[in-house]
């Protein structure tokens, strides 16, 4: 395929007009969900043609790149994190030629594009495994994958202890060519997405090619899924009780199958691509660790570009926690030059105006709608919070309207792989996944002519693009204020520290240049001085010459 057919955004010297070397440390990356983002065919499915015709909202809301979730060859076992051909878009989203013109619109609205790259598993729909099974034991191509005789007298049982994190055993047995019982394969998620081996050298230069596949398509960057996970420990050991069932390993690293050092020299290698190709090139880590410290061992100078700041999003609403975890992000990037990262929601927790909206230590999934406006309230101010904080915010689709998880999907209704498996994670990630509303009325309000996956609630045209917009008042037009004045002003973007103020209890106040954020985090009204002019405010706050009062849940932008 010839390279570059879609050209990169270019203008990589500090001298380039317009440009800001190192483009993503204070970078918006908006999140989109495929299937839920926009419908192009009519056919209940969102599909790349849906993204691209919505690319120009995407450029008026302010954001600076679009981070777009699996749309590869795949059975959507687990929609789309089963990729049976990393080269191939699966004919529900569109085709090659879709994805390339969708590359070239977005760089023609200045939008950078990042593509989902799945490497710790493969489907098992991929040539490779279905060769492996094919041939049976002693197949090279089982070598690329973790292929493991069982334990007991007849290999009934699996090789180790390991629990999937979808439920049940990370481990399925295979029926031999024969017909009789044979060998076992490691799945850390669904049996159907068996784990790659990176001790195999097929699988780290195929990986290598896939790169500059999609490097020579013209897409800006990758976010790597499960990238603490690729390597394993060898030997596979035992871990010992139950109860595995969480992303985060120890403290130093000691879960075997997740955040073992050796997954850095695969990083360090794809870092070595990334650098080879113009344009800022970036690559994101999903790495969930126990600890902000150990995330920032993937993005040293040799690495990748930037980690996403679980520790962050997990936070309850809550000042003292909020503070914290601020400091701790900011001191652990510090001392790697990396920006810190924040998010509030994504595809796989409860969104945040439902989070908020019940009292805090609820984790990141929850069943509860609780009480939608006191949601709604914090979260407009937590938005606030995010984008004043040095570095990179990421925004996933639908929130900048303030939507709220649908909580009361109808079990019937559900496709979340892990819903239908015992002892697996709360399985309610479709709340968070419902397709995005457009206009107020329509069968699917603006989605696409065809309905939607999954069913849309009554009333979420309120909340659509089209009631939104235009509206002082509306969640959309606070992030379309907020993202403007983040584009604007020069105390906000890329930098590695705050100056916090003093503040009554429960309040957070902090300085950056020319700029200060107020956040009240209580439930109760709270006088404070009155910085400066008001910039952007996530609620009404009145100004009383040197003093202001500071509403409950709200946050105040101060140019000074």
């Amino acid at each position: 395929m010839t390279q570059h057919l879609a050209a990169p955004l270019t203008g990589t010297s500090d001298d380039a007009p317009g440009h800001r070397h190192g483009w993503w440390r204070d970078a918006v990356i908006y999140q989109v969900y495929p299937r839920s983002f926009a419908d192009g065919n009519g056919d209940g499915m969102g599909d790349l043609d849906g993204v691209r015709r919505r690319l120009p909202y995407l450029r008026d809301l302010g954001v600076d790149a679009v981070w777009l979730s699996p749309f590869y060859a795949s059975p959507q076992a687990d929609a789309g994190y089963d990729v049976a051909d990393y080269r191939a878009i699966d004919p529900m989203f569109g085709t090659l030629l879709d994805a390339d013109a969708l590359i070239r619109d977005a760089h023609e609205l200045n939008l950078r594009v990042i593509v989902d790259l799945v490497p710790n598993h493969s489907s098992d729909a991929h040539e490779w495994f279905k060769r492996a099974l094919r041939e049976g034991p002693g197949s090279a191509l089982r070598e690329r994958y973790h292929f493991r005789p069982g334990k007991g007298a007849d290999g009934e049982l699996p090789p180790n202890d390991w629990e999937s994190i979808f439920g049940g055993p990370a481990w399925t047995r295979t029926t031999d060519p024969d017909g009789t019982p044979g060998d076992w394969y490691l799945h850390l998620f669904a049996p159907e997405q068996p784990d790659f081996n990176w001790e195999h050298p097929a699988v780290a230069d195929e990986f290598r090619s896939i790169l500059r596949f999609w490097l020579d398509m013209g897409v800006d960057g990758f976010r790597v899924d499960v990238a603490h996970g690729l390597v394993k420990a060898p030997g596979l050991p035992d871990i010992g009780g139950s109860g595995q069932l969480r992303l985060l390993g120890s403290a130093d690293g000691g879960t075997p199958f997740f955040d073992q050092d050796g997954v850095h020299e695969i990083y360090r290698q794809w870092r070595r691509i990334l650098d080879e190709y113009p344009g800022d090139r970036i690559a994101v880590a999903e790495a969930w660790t126990p600890t902000v410290e150990r995330t920032a061992n993937y993005v040293r100078p040799d690495e990748l570009h930037q980690a996403f700041n679980f520790q962050y999003l997990g936070t309850s609403w809550v000042g003292s926690e909020l503070r914290e975890v601020i400091d701790v992000s900011l001191a652990a990037m510090r001392p790697v030059g990396a920006p810190a990262t924040w998010v509030l929601s994504n595809h796989d927790v409860t969104r945040h105006a439902t989070r908020f909206a019940s009292p805090p230590g609820g984790g990141t999934q929850t069943r509860e709608a609780g009480d939608r406006t006191l949601g709604l309230r914090r979260a407009r101010a937590a938005t606030l919070l995010m984008l004043a904080l040095p570095g990179s915010a990421y925004v996933y689709q639908g929130e900048e309207l303030g939507l709220p998880d649908v909580t009361d999907l109808p079990d019937e209704a559900r496709q979340d792989p892990s819903y239908f498996r015992a002892d697996g994670q709360d399985g309610f990630r479709d709340g968070c996944r419902v397709p995005i509303p457009w206009t107020r009325e329509g069968s699917s309000y603006g989605f696409g002519g065809g309905g939607s996956w999954l069913p849309q609630p009554e009333g979420w045209g309120a909340l659509s693009v089209e009631a939104q917009t235009g509206d002082p008042g509306s969640t959309l037009e606070l992030y379309r204020a907020a993202l403007a004045a983040r584009k604007e002003h020069p105390g906000l973007g890329a930098g590695d520290a705050v100056e916090w103020l003093d503040a009554p209890e429960g309040v957070l106040a902090f300085a950056r240049p020319g700029f200060v954020c107020t956040v009240n985090t209580t439930g109760t009204a709270v006088r404070i001085p009155a910085h400066g002019r008001v910039l952007v405010a996530s609620g009404p706050v009145a100004v009383d010459g040197a003093e202001a009062e500071l509403p409950a849940d709200t946050t105040v932008w101060w140019t000074v």
